[in-house]
């Protein structure tokens, strides 16, 4: 049994639960929206880790899944909680649900599409950058600071600067300019990530398991994902291949950061250096699928069929 847990209509999900159905392997879909019609029970005994998830259709034992895909959504945004409160007993009750299989997910044997352990190492760029460099690429000169006085210091050095978020929240990536100066006072409050900006293509891999499927991006945008937002054409993307040894970089950093499945960001430099920025541990891949026809879903299916063998 394989369980689906986050929004049904979200496009990963849905892609996935369509790969799985053509396959008729089983699946059971912990649905959001029916939280409160849901209830997990945990059991630990001699034989280990044991109990049930009822759903609002059926009840699944969990000791029969092999695998479990997890696209939790923030359940504190959802309209009915929203409506009940914060603090409320309802509101306390899906909390307290998704709690305890997130905890369940950090113990059980099954394959995770990803723990949420694991996809902790995103929610520091220092630290990721420190694995990333260790596995071979190349990490642009970076400054965390909320000293307006050392990010005119870096500036000066590099000429062309970008800056970012240090957490996990996605952030638009945008190039320092004399308008953001003018408000630079406002870091003292936040410590902000700024990099030297480095000229070179994007591409974004997906590994899945032991495959990889890379894509190529051509924008003019600072952060091709926000090209209109930064006046520019959307981006154009296109499957590519990389070099052997970049391909094996990729698979050794999903491997070090103990993700199944992750997406790259990577930046072939002009100066010759493969460039990785951050690594996604909970990709949402499905635009990359729509506009190149990788078979992502398919590769995800296949890895959780095989429940990670």
């Amino acid at each position: 049994m394989i369980l689906l847990c986050g929004l049904p209509a979200e496009a990963p999900l849905a892609l996935v639960a369509a790969e799985l159905a053509d396959r008729k392997v089983p699946v059971a879909f912990f649905d959001q929206r029916h939280s409160a019609a849901s209830s997990l029970t945990l059991d630990v005994n001699d034989d280990g880790l044991t109990g049930e998830l009822t759903l609002i259709d059926q009840r699944v034992r969990l000791d029969g899944i092999s695998c479990v895909y997890l696209r939790l959504q923030d359940d504190r945004q959802f309209p009915d909680v929203r409506a009940a409160g914060a603090g409320s007993a309802y509101a306390e009750q899906v909390r307290s649900l998704h709690a305890t299989l997130v905890e369940w997910t950090e113990m059980t044997p099954a394959l995770v599409v990803s723990r949420f352990s694991r996809q902790a190492s995103n929610g520091s760029k220092p630290y990721q950058a420190q694995i990333i460099q260790s596995c071979g690429f190349a990490v642009p000169p970076t400054l965390i600071t909320n000293d307006p006085d050392r990010v005119l210091e870096f500036q000066e050095q590099h000429k062309r600067v970008v800056y970012k978020s240090v957490s996990g929240i996605r952030s638009v990536v945008t190039e320092l300019s004399s308008a953001d100066l003018q408000r630079l006072d406002q870091i003292r409050w936040c410590p902000v990530q700024f990099q030297k900006l480095v000229p070179g293509t994007d591409v974004r891999v997906h590994v899945v398991g032991q495959q990889v499927f890379p894509t190529l991006i051509s924008s003019e945008a600072v952060d091709y994902r926000y090209a209109s937002r930064q006046d520019h054409p959307a981006a154009e993307l296109s499957a590519t291949t990389l070099a052997p040894e970049v391909t094996a970089r990729c698979l050794d950093l999903a491997h070090r950061l103990e993700l199944p499945f992750a997406g790259l960001d990577l930046r072939l430099g002009d100066d010759g250096q493969t460039y990785c920025f951050e690594v996604n541990p909970s990709p949402a891949f499905s635009y990359y699928q729509h506009h190149t026809g990788q078979p992502i879903a398919s590769a995800l299916a296949d890895l959780f069929v095989r429940g990670g063998a």
